[in-house]
């Protein structure tokens, strides 16, 4: 279990000031000057060596990422952009930062800009999100007539701005490519790769594209060393993570902790324990509604982390934990998750286009027994086709629940067409 000292996010229940008197007292915005000062190499190397990996979802490296950035910008300006249009279904992290941490968001950003070597952030919050933004805008303009952001950055002559971006309200521009098209102006819709943003990004120029948490944690990262955070967790899942726990549990939550905690310890110490005892429960999501759900039997010994969960064929991704107990309809549940994938996707990729509406159709065939057992062989089948093929993980998000369930819960599919077409023999 994480210890008080090793936390990061000690303001994120906004117990207290939020904004640049209370961030100082807790220690924000200290000695940033000095941080500055150790220069581009030193901060890529420092987050390099504690092992930060992105808290969007995918996992990548965050000082390989930062690394791919040209050295020479050729005249071009370089960016940093933000993503906070957080949409993931069961997610609800960032969002928290943003009401009540963003001080360590726009210190993060400025110690990120550095290592990057831009001058400009963009963070595109999420269109939802107004008291978020509104918050957020609050502390850049704190930061502003505090000195501490703008031509002369904590008095260290780096210039940085700040911008903050509010989105339409579009899932796909969680997508950082897609989020790059909104921030031009366009329709958010993912752009094909290679380019990498890395080289041809934000209005053409090199860009880097960060979550929020994996942004805050790096002021941290750096007055403590890669060493401290590279101690907590597993190797190559290491330091502390934002979790979100929702559902069937008696105390839903957002809570700091180290990675690599067991999944059942989380639970049952943060959250009050699976409604009804851990005995009733039926299965949980672990990563946010695009990972496939895991049944009670993995459950019980699986671990938090991304490798581990990677192993029992889920993810970590946002680490938003979806609890379902046994009074829930599992069958109904993912198909209420692929009516969301139908209804956020861009259109652009055909395997998308037409198979999240494809799997949706079905899927709200069986859960109302209206379906043959060989559809179920098929259904998967066409996940197959699905995953893997578009541009984005769109299609991947609406693959993986479905897969989930027919691997582990295949009984509940069969037993509601096995249960209608005894209704249909008796009504014959």
């Amino acid at each position: 279990m994480l210890k008080d000292q090793d936390r990061i996010f000690t303001n994120i229940y906004g117990l207290h000031d939020a904004f640049l008197e209370g961030a100082r007292a807790r220690g924000d915005w200290d000695n940033t000057k000095d941080l500055v000062a150790k220069g581009r190499e030193t901060i890529i190397d420092q987050v390099k060596a504690s092992g930060l990996r992105g808290r969007g979802g995918a996992g990548f490296g965050t000082g390989m990422k930062w690394s791919f950035m040209p050295k020479d910008s050729s005249g071009r300006p370089h960016y940093l952009v933000i993503n906070a249009d957080e949409g993931e279904p069961g997610t609800c992290k960032d969002r928290e930062i943003l009401r009540h941490e963003p001080h360590k968001l726009i210190e993060g950003a400025l110690l990120a800009s550095v290592g990057i070597g831009a001058h400009a952030a963009y963070c595109y919050v999420r269109g939802e999100f107004y008291h978020e933004a509104m918050a957020l805008q609050r502390a850049v303009d704190e930061c502003y007539a505090a000195g501490l952001i703008g031509p002369d950055a904590c008095g260290t002559g780096y210039a940085f701005d700040f911008y903050v971006h509010r989105g339409a309200g579009a899932y796909i521009c969680g997508e950082e490519s897609a989020l790059i098209e909104s921030l031009e102006g366009r329709k958010g819709q993912p752009r094909l790769k290679p380019p990498f943003p890395a080289n041809v990004g934000l209005y053409g120029c090199p860009t880097t594209v960060n979550n929020v948490e994996s942004i805050a944690v790096v002021p941290a990262i750096l007055r403590r060393g890669g060493a401290w955070f590279a101690g907590l967790g597993r190797p190559n899942n290491t330091g502390v993570k934002l979790f979100n726990i929702s559902g069937h549990v008696n105390n839903p939550c957002t809570v700091e902790e180290e990675m690599s905690i067991p999944l059942k310890e989380l639970i049952e110490k943060h959250a009050g324990g699976v409604t009804g005892g851990w005995d009733n429960l039926l299965a949980i999501i672990p990563g946010g509604s695009s990972v496939p759900a895991l049944p009670k039997s993995i459950c019980d010994t699986v671990l938090m982390d991304f490798d581990s969960l990677k192993d029992v064929r889920s993810g970590l991704g946002t680490a938003a934990i979806i609890v379902m107990d046994k009074s829930t309809d599992i069958v109904r549940a993912i198909t209420r998750l692929s009516a969301f994938y139908k209804h956020e996707s861009c259109g652009q990729c055909t395997p998308c286009r037409e198979g999240t509406g494809w799997l949706y159709r079905v899927m709200e065939r069986m859960s109302e027994g209206r379906a043959t057992i060989e559809e179920i062989d098929l259904l998967e089948e066409v996940t197959r086709q699905i995953e893997g093929h578009t541009i984005c993980a769109l299609g991947d998000a609406a693959a993986w629940p479905i897969q989930g369930l027919i691997r582990h819960f295949r009984p509940a599919i069969e037993e509601k067409i096995a249960a209608r077409q005894k209704s249909a023999e008796r009504a014959a």
